[in-house]
């Protein structure tokens, strides 16, 4: 019974985690899109480090003092695509449809396990599950529809969908290299380790691009509005909805987590049509129901 009540609790605290960040991508980033998208990205990894490192920052410098040089590396790997590529492009992708077409670019992002997939077979050598290849295309070719429905690709300047669309796709393409990244060191240090090398590599790689880009005048351009925005991400749907989510990751199976993740998309749409007063159209919901549904067989005959 208590092992049943603790599977319970972290599917629920992995529904929660996702709906955060469903809400996150449909309410809270999109809000920051007057502002510089390295800046943007800077400060949301900066402040959780702040944070982080007044908790319990002494220890982890410490331990990460302690780690080999090849996972620093891969440690910088996990920043470099994940932390700064991977949030600069959904980032962006947000910021270009300015409210318009938010579902389209989270549903976009659950692209993310098929890249996972595609290159632990390449890097680490993994068999990819049965019928990887069939379920990739259907996902790829309801992502097309979700985008452009029955048309052909358009890039208009005043839609900008079609580049949101590529910059979403880039996003999942980085969060699944750091997802295979990940493999390669996580069995050597623990998650706070992990999480904090993290946002410590991410800040300061992105902290170097908005040096390097001359964007730190910013700081004195952002309202207390949008600060107020950066500490509620920073403290609910960044790193908070990312602790939860691992705690609950103890307690369930990784095909259960999946099906708990589809919180995320499913929350995105409710998100956008309750503060933006949109729907997908009746195609766009097909597309994105095939989407998911490839994405959790796809998931889910990996990891069996």
């Amino acid at each position: 019974m208590f092992n049943i009540k603790k599977q319970y609790l972290g599917a629920g605290l992995v529904c929660l985690a996702a709906t955060m960040w469903g809400f996150d991508g449909i309410v809270l980033t999109p809000r920051l899109y007057q502002l510089n998208v390295a800046y943007v990205v800077f400060v949301l990894h900066l402040l959780p480090l702040v944070g982080m490192s007044i908790l319990f920052g002494k220890s982890e410098i410490t331990n990460i003092k302690k780690l080999s040089k090849e996972d620093l590396f891969f440690y910088f790997l996990i920043a470099l695509f994940g932390g700064t590529l991977g949030t600069l492009s959904i980032v962006k992708a947000l910021f270009l449809v300015n409210f318009n077409h938010l579902t389209v670019v989270t549903l976009l992002q659950k692209l993310q396990p098929v890249f996972a997939i595609f290159l632990a077979r390449i890097l680490l050598g993994e068999r990819v599950g049965k019928n990887f290849v069939f379920w990739t295309i259907a996902a790829l070719m309801s992502g097309y529809l979700l985008t452009f429905q029955f048309s052909l690709p358009h890039f208009e300047v005043g839609d900008n969908i079609g580049l949101a669309s590529i910059y979403a796709i880039l996003a999942a393409f980085s969060f699944g290299s750091s997802t295979v990244f990940g493999k390669k060191i996580l069995a050597h240090s623990t998650f706070r380790t992990a999480l904090y090398t993290r946002y410590l590599f991410t800040s300061i790689i992105t902290g170097l691009i908005v040096i390097a880009n001359g964007n730190l005048g910013w700081f004195l351009k952002t309202t207390p509005h949008q600060w107020m925005i950066f500490v509620i991400i920073g403290l609910t749907t960044g790193s908070g909805a990312v602790l939860l989510y691992y705690i609950g990751l103890r307690y369930i199976k990784a095909n259960i987590a999946t099906m708990c993740e589809l919180c995320f998309p499913v929350s995105s749409i409710v998100f956008d049509y309750i503060f933006n007063g949109r729907l997908l159209s009746p195609v766009q919901f097909m597309s994105a129901g095939v989407l998911l549904f490839t994405i959790y067989k796809i998931t889910r005959n990996q990891k069996n």
